[in-house]
């Protein structure tokens, strides 16, 4: 049996808002460069797209790091899969993530880069979600902020499926897989 999936952003409006927040951040940086960190695998697709229309120089890097597994819930537990290869001490850098839930993956990860010695640490997320924050976190670059609703597209998948929807849209699961 397929998914249904209902459109909540559309294609459209999901790359005029990254132009403009690359705008915002290209403003924000002048003079300098920063460093992008993308949070595997769901980040991949916005930071591509949002290095692209950062005019100061980027430089990026990757990190994995899970606390969902196959599951449409956060365990809670932050656990790295991967780490960068690139040291951060006195660089600037924004940690890019799909989608901010909670905010308890990217509050461990700020303060890992602050132990590491970063000179400033910026978030910035395709999608916010702040009914569902448990920990004091605001994305400094957000592009949309959503209710609670488990989207995918852009990067977001339901159990490794819907990476690849060029538009953010909501699973619209059968009662049993609520």
């Amino acid at each position: 049996m397929s998914d249904t999936i209902r459109v909540m952003i559309t294609e459209e409006e999901v790359e005029e808002k990254i132009r403009s927040l690359g705008e915002q951040i290209s403003r924000d940086y002048e003079g300098k460069s920063v460093m992008l960190i993308g949070i595997l695998k769901g980040a991949s697709f916005f930071m591509c797209e949002l290095a692209k229309r950062i005019t100061v120089p980027v430089f990026i890097d990757f990190m994995s790091v899970s606390s969902y597994g196959n599951s449409s819930k956060s365990s809670g537990v932050v656990r790295i899969n991967m780490d960068i290869n690139e040291p951060v001490e006195g660089k600037d850098i924004i940690i890019v993530e799909d989608i901010v839930d909670t905010g308890r993956t990217l509050n461990y990860l700020m303060e890992l880069m602050r132990g590491r010695g970063a000179n400033s640490i910026k978030i910035a997320t395709l999608l916010d979600k702040p009914d569902r924050r448990v920990v004091d976190l605001i994305p400094d670059y957000a592009g949309f902020s959503i209710p609670n609703e488990f989207v995918v597209g852009w990067g977001m998948d339901y159990a490794q499926k819907y990476r690849n929807l060029p538009y953010v849209g909501v699973v619209e699961m059968e009662a049993k897989d609520k």
